[in-house]
């Protein structure tokens, strides 16, 4: 038999989930901002690093705001087939 849902593994709602990928998305986004000005502001190899940051920190914030498998998803019960049931399970339970 297959494993029912419960109440309590049931994720958060669509909203909740929308406004925490919007902070960690703009949260990644001001720290690329302060990647820009110090890269701008500051001379010799620390400025390399600061623009690798720039430059790369969009990608790994879209992917990181935008996973949907996270962590608590991997606890989430495997949906349930729909119950079949054929006409041959009504003949043969008829008394005789």
């Amino acid at each position: 038999m297959a494993k029912r849902t419960s109440v309590t593994s049931v994720d958060h709602s669509p909203e909740v989930e929308r406004k925490t990928r919007f902070v960690q998305y703009t949260v990644a986004m001001l720290i690329r901002v302060a990647c820009i000005f110090l890269a701008v502001a500051i001379d010799g190899w620390a400025r390399w690093l600061f623009m690798a940051g720039a430059i790369l920190l969009p990608y790994f914030a879209v992917v990181a705001a935008n996973s949907v498998g996270s962590a608590r998803a991997k606890t989430a019960a495997i949906p349930v087939a729909p119950l079949q049931i054929s006409s041959k399970d009504f003949i043969d339970a008829s008394p005789k």
